[in-house]
């Protein structure tokens, strides 16, 4: 791969296939909110790069929409590239890059705040967050020191400094709830890449924590036997700053 990404995480994915069957995809009302607040629900042919596309779970809902896409899926890890390629999307280039080192023709992974809502949920929550690697996900949020950090105090580069993005942050989220087996809420556990590289005994362990926790008699089960796996969509979104850096003497 020529873009580097942590071992950790080429070793936590390296089973694509899984990842794609076991994880959920996005609620239709939160593409479709997030495209009107980028302002390009509608805009026909629009170009959206979709960074850190994984096997295409958010690419393949913006390639099936009316207004015909062209977009371009940067992907760094090479089996999640695989799983997205065979999906065969209309108007979707796949590319090998990341956020820092994207091929395109102009450069310019549930918070702390989550709460689970059963006590079984809570235990997964502790027993995935037990397991870290130090490698920063989404729920650390320092994914918003780019846009925080844009412009830097120093007075060595304050008089140059390119801000790309607007502040604050637009942020909302979506409450979900999905209603799965036992065995597929271990499925789609097991595909957090910290839990998808345990082995042997450690990964047996977890495996009885996790089925433990689901067979307790105040779980609630619908008739088929399903548990209910509540989650939370969070998204946020931001809008290009045009123009210039700042000029010498303010």
């Amino acid at each position: 791969m020529s873009s580097r990404i942590p071992d950790s995480a080429t070793k936590g994915f390296a089973d694509a296939a899984s990842y794609e069957k076991h994880r959920p995809s996005y609620p239709l009302e939160v593409v479709d909110d997030l495209l009107a607040k980028l302002q390009v629900k509608g805009i026909n042919n629009a170009c959206i790069v979709d960074v850190g596309a994984g096997t295409g779970k958010f690419t393949e809902m913006l390639a099936a929409r009316d207004e015909e896409y062209t977009i371009i899926a940067v992907e760094p890890h090479e089996e999640m590239r695989v799983q997205c390629v065979a999906k065969k999307l209309k108007g979707v280039k796949i590319v090998d890059g990341a956020g820092n080192n994207m091929p395109l023709p102009t450069q310019n992974n549930a918070p702390e705040s989550w709460e689970p809502r059963t006590a079984w949920e809570a235990m997964m929550k502790a027993t995935m967050w037990s397991h870290n690697d130090d490698q920063p996900r989404f729920r650390h949020e320092k994914w918003r020191q780019v846009f925080e950090r844009q412009v830097s105090s120093s007075p060595f580069t304050i008089q140059t400094a390119y801000p790309l993005f607007s502040l604050p942050l637009g942020e909302t989220s979506v409450d979900i709830v999905d209603w799965l087996s036992p065995e597929a809420i271990w499925d789609r556990f097991r595909s957090l890449s910290q839990i998808a590289v345990l082995k042997g005994e450690e990964l047996e362990m977890v495996r009885k924590k996790v089925f433990t926790a689901m067979s307790a008699p105040d779980v609630e089960k619908n008739d088929a036997g399903e548990l209910p796996l509540h989650g939370r969509v969070i998204y946020a979104w931001s809008s290009a700053v045009p123009g210039a850096p700042l000029k010498q003497g303010g």
